[in-house]
């Protein structure tokens, strides 16, 4: 171990960050567009000595990693999630774990927003339509689509991001309902507040009676593929279904086929399974027309990546300077 502790960072994260780390310590970051190999943080981690690791989702840090390093003292995940990471491991080698919670709530929300806008007013067809030179003239029927306004949205999921997604709702006077594990008084208050007015509801009845449907739980055995072939038949045939959560929460094949049949109008994703989403994937085949897909850019705005760095950065300082972590994984799985 050198006199000054080495940081290992698996993507060139926004500057902010990685400046706070270069002031304190060496830091050396993994230049390749797409993810190194598991083995490959394993064997760098050894060989850099490292006493601290920054991360991204797409890497999985398992018992192997963490044994990378005897020096290792925490792994900072630039992420809310961290199912990445074997908390457990973590916990038993006495390796904090950071991560940036809360930061992306509202960024991701207007993400959101901006699929549901792109399918009703099929901005993106509309977008190919005239880069195709088809746009001849104005037409009566040219590219309608659903009104936002005064329509039904349903939350599955009123957590941070789905009650964020919710709040906006108020400015298109829409009829607000959600569901989940349960009633969420407190939220339904907070969104009274700015004039939402929010109904709990059975998931059933909500995919039944909703003109948009939105899509906001984490990935866990029981989200998984939550909205299959049975979910997508109980949908309007003129709903719009959005997923800004995780890919795995809708099973695509049964997408594919909602989509071929017309059991929906429309869907946009921003997460997808697999993912990344190969470009030759048999679903691209209903875009533009019934689906816009962009690639996981949810938090991407400059406020909030610069903000996840910062967040990151702090994580990772904490735990190499044996203070407790702002963000702990392992506080909020219980582990410590």
């Amino acid at each position: 171990m050198t006199d000054t502790p080495t940081v290992y960072v698996t993507r060139r994260i926004p500057e902010v960050g990685l400046e706070r780390l270069r002031d304190r310590y060496e830091v050396v970051v993994w230049e390749g567009k797409l993810p190194p190999a598991k083995a490959h943080i394993a064997s760098r981690l050894e060989e850099l000595d490292a006493e601290g690791l920054v991360c991204l989702l797409s890497d999985t840090i398992d018992a192997e990693v963490l044994d990378g390093s005897p020096d290792l003292s925490v792994v900072s995940t630039f992420s809310v999630g961290y199912d990445h990471i074997d908390l457990e491991a973590a916990a038993e080698r006495g390796i904090a774990v950071g991560h940036t919670p809360g930061v992306l709530t509202e960024t991701t929300a207007d993400l959101a927003w901006a699929l549901l806008t792109a399918c009703a007013r099929r901005t993106v067809e509309g977008h190919a339509y005239v880069e195709a030179d088809e746009w001849e003239t104005w037409g009566p029927t040219l590219l309608t689509g659903p009104d936002i306004h005064d329509a039904a949205l349903g939350i599955v999921g009123l957590g941070n991001i789905g009650t964020a997604t919710a709040r906006r709702a108020a400015g298109f006077d829409m009829d607000v309902r959600y569901s989940g594990r349960s009633r969420k008084p407190d939220r339904e208050a907070e969104l009274a507040e700015v004039g939402v007015d929010a109904t709990y509801v059975e998931r059933e009845e909500l995919l039944a009676e909703s003109d948009f449907v939105s899509l906001h739980v984490p990935l866990v055995e029981a989200t998984e593929d939550l909205i299959g072939e049975e979910e997508l038949q109980q949908m309007s045939e003129n709903a719009v279904l959005i997923n800004t959560s995780r890919g795995g929460v809708v099973d695509t094949d049964a997408l594919d086929t909602a989509l071929e049949r017309e059991w929906i109008a429309r869907a946009g994703l921003d997460v997808t399974d697999p993912e990344p989403l190969p470009g030759d994937h048999p679903i691209l085949r209903h875009a533009p027309e019934r689906l816009v897909v962009t690639p996981h850019i949810g938090s991407a705005s400059i406020g909030t990546r610069n903000r996840m760095a910062e967040m990151a950065a702090a994580c990772t300082i904490a735990g190499i300077e044996g203070e407790p972590v702002p963000h702990s994984a392992l506080g909020d799985a219980g582990l410590e």
